[in-house]
C-alpha cells in the first residue's frame, strides 16, 4: 500500500509525466535488451534512445500519457504505483506496436520530428520490429496473471479491429459518423481503457469504473488527435501540415464534415475524391471546408463532452485524493493539448 500524503497537493503534470518516466523508463529500457539485436535497434530508435547508426540519443521518446495513467489508477485505487509498473510496460509496448505498424500502413515519414523507422531501417524490418513489441508486452504482463493478460489480449484486438475500420475507411465513401466513432473506440479508447483498468486492479478497487474513465479519455484523446491531424502546428506535432487531409484520412472531423449535407461538405467529398496529390492551397481549402461543415466544432464539443464524463466516472470512484486530482488535470489535459 501506498504511503504517500494522500493530502499533498497535486504535482504539476509535467512532474506528474517525469515521475512516471522515471518509474517505467528503467524497467522498458531493460524489456527492450531482451529483443534480438536487429529489433533492438529499431525499438531504441523508435523509442528516441538511439539515434539512426546505434549512437546515443535525447530524442523526444512521445507524452507516454499512457504509462501515467496506469500509475495513476494504481494510486487512486488505493495501490502501490510501483506495482503497477509491469503493466505501464507493457501497455507503453502496445502502444508502440502499434505507432510502427501505423506509420508503415499510412505511409508517414515524420514521427516526433524524426524520419519514422521504416524509411530508416525499411518496411519489413519496422513491421517485425512492431510484432516484437507486441510479443514483449505479454511477456512483461506475464507474472501478473491470466486475467490481465486476457484484458490486454481483448484491447489489442480492438485496437487491431478499429485499425482495419480506418484502412477499409480509405476505399469508401459512405463511412457515417457513428462508424468512425466506433472505429475510435477500437482504435484508440480501448487501450486506454485497459491501461486505467490494469492500474487500478493494483488497488483492487474500482477497476470497471476506473477504466470506463479511460475509454472516455480515449475517445477525447482522438478527438483531438484528428483535429491536430488537420490544424496541428507542425513544429509542435511533428507532421506535414495538413497530413490526415493528403492520406485522405476519414477521421472523425472530415467524417462528420462530409456527412453533413451542407455545400461545404459536398465540395469536401469532391476534393477527397481527386486521384492525384493535392497542392498546399487545395488542402488548405480542404482544412477550410472541413470548419465550415462543421467538423471542427462537432469534434471539440464531442472531446469537451467525454472530457466531462471522464471526469464524473473518476469522482463516482472517490480516488486518492492527490492522484484523482492529478489524473482529472491529465484528462483536462486531453482536451488543450498542441500536440
Amino acid at each position: 500500500m501506498t504511503t504517500m500524503n494522500t493530502r499533498t497537493a497535486a504535482r504539476p503534470l509535467a512532474d506528474v509525466l517525469a515521475w512516471s518516466r522515471g518509474l517505467v523508463d528503467p524497467a522498458l529500457r531493460a524489456a527492450a535488451d531482451r529483443l534480438p539485436e536487429t529489433m533492438r535497434q529499431i525499438a531504441c530508435y523508435h523509442f528516441g534512445w538511439r539515434d539512426a547508426h546505434g549512437r546515443p540519443s535525447t530524442a523526444s521518446g512521445g507524452k507516454a500519457l499512457r504509462p501515467a495513467l496506469v500509475l495513476l489508477c494504481a494510486e487512486a485505487a488505493g495501490g502501490d504505483p510501483a506495482d503497477a509498473v509491469p503493466a505501464a510496460v507493457a501497455v507503453e509496448l502496445v502502444h508502440n506496436f502499434s505507432l510502427l505498424h501505423d506509420d508503415v500502413m499510412d505511409g508517414d515519414t515524420t514521427r516526433r520530428h524524426r524520419a519514422t523507422a521504416w524509411t530508416v531501417f525499411g518496411t519489413g524490418p519496422a513491421v517485425l520490429a512492431g510484432d516484437a513489441l507486441l510479443n514483449l508486452a505479454f511477456d512483461v504482463l506475464a507474472p501478473r496473471g491470466a486475467p490481465d493478460a486476457r484484458l490486454l489480449s481483448d484491447a489489442v484486438l480492438a485496437l487491431l479491429e478499429g485499425q482495419a475500420a480506418d484502412l477499409d475507411f480509405e476505399q469508401r465513401d459512405d463511412v457515417t459518423p457513428a462508424e468512425c466513432v466506433r472505429m475510435a473506440e477500437g482504435k484508440t479508447a480501448a487501450l486506454l481503457g485497459a491501461a486505467c483498468t490494469l492500474g487500478a486492479r493494483s488497488g483492487q478497487r474500482d477497476a470497471d469504473r476506473f477504466g470506463a474513465f479511460g475509454r472516455a479519455v480515449g475517445l477525447a484523446f482522438q478527438h483531438i488527435d484528428d483535429l491536430l491531424g488537420i490544424w496541428g502546428d507542425p513544429a509542435v506535432t511533428g507532421k506535414p501540415v495538413y497530413s490526415d487531409l493528403q492520406n485522405r484520412k476519414k477521421s472523425l472531423p472530415v467524417v462528420t464534415a462530409l456527412c453533413s449535407g451542407t455545400p461545404a461538405g459536398t465540395d469536401l467529398a469532391a476534393l477527397y475524391a481527386q486521384p492525384s496529390p493535392l497542392d498546399d492551397a487545395t488542402l488548405a481549402r480542404a482544412a477550410t471546408l472541413v470548419e465550415t461543415a462543421g467538423g471542427r466544432q462537432w469534434s471539440q464539443s464531442q472531446a469537451d463532452a467525454l472530457q466531462a464524463k471522464a471526469l464524473r466516472e473518476l469522482a463516482a470512484v472517490n480516488p486518492v485524493p492527490r492522484a484523482g486530482a492529478e489524473l482529472a488535470a491529465l484528462a483536462r489535459l486531453i482536451t488543450t493539448r498542441t500536440h
